[in-house]
């Protein structure tokens, strides 16, 4: 994003109230103590305002679920069916979760809730489909016993499936509102849900398919290797296309401002609807013909799997712009570096620094001078050297992570969309950044210029290329495999 298009944006936009430079010492001589700090909404009554309690209460009941779910597939499939299920279920599953977390990076949320989600379609969502899509299906056979699996395939699981998947995404939103600011945060969180829910899924599929083939004798040939084919190397995003849909729908409702209430019923609603209706032409495709699943995943999966996969990648490059947009009113006030803001505007950027600190870090204290080099690492690193540089750069992923949340909760305050304590937080994220900016402010301000996002005018606090190495060359032990060093020796 240029200069000029943030300078525009900035002037169209309203303006917040930011934390003033010359406020500094008083401002941050009154920030309450961190065990004071509090980053989640108040709960109703006493024993559910306890943490500890509702960490124990949820996921006690994720594990019962879990044991009943596990108890009935391995009752479906036998003890083998069920092992070799689940050793092949599981291989889609760190893929998944990679992509889905990698569309996370710009704001990344708790694991706590993407380990929930996961479990909750693990565990909770499969049990609720499985007991309540036998039910129907058993009602069904009782009045239409010729139709009973086909309705039951293409109008029952779908609704109470993407129902009880999308039940974790709205709790989510509704306990977690301040790690729930948008449309990528439903997406990933749906996508967790979804993965889980196919995973024990595909354990069921998967161990009946191996059944089948011990009883015909036919071993890995036939239907176990058909099984893997399509659901976990063909098909594995379908369920998470669906319940995606969902999420999309939910993070819209949680941008909406106060009086979008249209928008805030709307947009869950009409993601739920999309989601059934995928689910059901997919459960439908196998009743098309002979060629009906291939007609249905070429013409109408797929696409739909890229557009979305397009909605969710540009809603997270509109995060990352944002941030170039609002963050310079802290830059103005004093809080950040000019350069800064740009900076965590660029994943480029981040990388960039967070590399930087720790190689900084990792030739702290080494001979007199000499700059960290790859090539002289096992030499002349001292002692502790890789922790310090790993503390190092953590310090600055987390000063990036503040960053972007103070970020975007301004821009949460410039729609409306804010909590009430919006000061509070923006008090304690800033109070997280003043903790660390003799480390992190280098370091972006090296990443700002490296990759040519420095805002112009903007001194450079290093005078060679490469961070932290401005020394004489008189003072550098010679490179052994010849020649200068890269970076170091050469002059901007």
């Amino acid at each position: 994003m240029s200069d000029g298009s943030v300078q525009r944006q900035r002037r169209d936009q309203p303006s917040v109230p930011v934390l003033q430079e010359q406020r500094v010492g008083e401002i941050l001589a009154a920030v309450p103590g961190r065990e004071q700090w509090r980053y989640r909404p108040r709960r109703v009554g006493a024993l559910w305002r306890n943490r500890t309690f509702r960490v124990v209460a949820v996921f006690t009941l994720l594990a019962l679920c879990g044991v009943v779910i596990l108890a009935l597939v391995r009752d479906q499939t036998g003890t083998e069916g069920f092992l070799v299920g689940l050793g092949l279920a599981v291989l889609p599953v760190p893929v998944l979760m990679t992509a889905f977390r990698w569309l996370d990076r710009v704001d990344p949320g708790p694991w706590r809730n993407l380990l929930f989600a996961f479990a909750w379609g693990a565990c909770a969502a499969a049990l609720v489909a499985i007991l309540a899509n036998s039910f129907a299906t058993r009602w069904i056979a009782g009045t239409d016993p010729a139709n009973a699996d086909t309705l039951g395939a293409t109008v029952i699981a779908p609704i109470v499936e993407e129902s009880a998947k999308g039940a974790a995404v709205l709790l989510l939103l509704l306990f977690r509102r301040r790690e729930f600011t948008g449309v990528v945060h439903g997406a990933v969180a749906a996508g967790f849900t979804a993965t889980g829910f196919a995973f024990t899924e595909n354990i069921l599929y998967l161990g009946n398919a191996f059944g089948e083939d011990q009883q015909t004798d036919s071993g890995f040939a036939s239907a176990t290797v058909t099984t893997f084919l399509v659901r976990a190397v063909m098909t594995p995003f379908a369920h998470p296309l669906f319940t995606v849909l969902t999420g999309i729908g939910l993070g819209i409702a949680a941008s909406a401002a106060p009086g979008g209430r249209v928008r805030r019923i709307a947009a869950p609603l009409g993601g739920l609807l999309l989601a059934m209706g995928m689910h059901a032409l997919w459960n439908g495709s196998a009743t098309f013909g002979r060629y009906g699943f291939y007609i249905v995943y070429g013409t109408f999966m797929v696409p739909v799997f890229g557009v979305v996969t397009w909605l969710v990648i540009r809603a997270r490059r509109r995060e990352l712009r944002s941030l170039a947009v609002e963050l310079p009113a802290y830059a103005e006030a004093g809080w950040i570096s000019p350069a800064e803001p740009l900076a965590l505007a660029s994943m480029r950027a981040r990388a960039l620094a967070r590399n930087a600190a720790r190689r900084r870090y990792e030739a702290a204290g080494g001979f007199p001078g000499h700059p960290y080099h790859p090539a002289h690492a096992a030499s002349f690193s001292p002692p502790g050297a890789k922790e310090r540089g790993r503390a190092a750069a953590r310090t600055v992923a987390e000063y990036e992570a503040f960053a972007t949340s103070l970020g975007l909760l301004r821009r949460q305050a410039r729609r409306g969309t804010a909590d009430p304590d919006f000061a509070a937080r923006e008090l304690e994220l800033l109070h997280h950044l003043w903790q660390r900016r003799e480390i992190a402010g280098p370091a972006l301000a090296y990443a700002a210029r490296a990759t040519h996002r420095r805002p112009p005018g903007t001194p450079h606090p290093y005078p060679y290329p490469y961070p932290y190495a401005s020394v004489p060359y008189s003072y550098r032990v010679p490179n052994p495999y010849g020649g200068p060093y890269p970076y170091t020796d050469r002059q901007p």
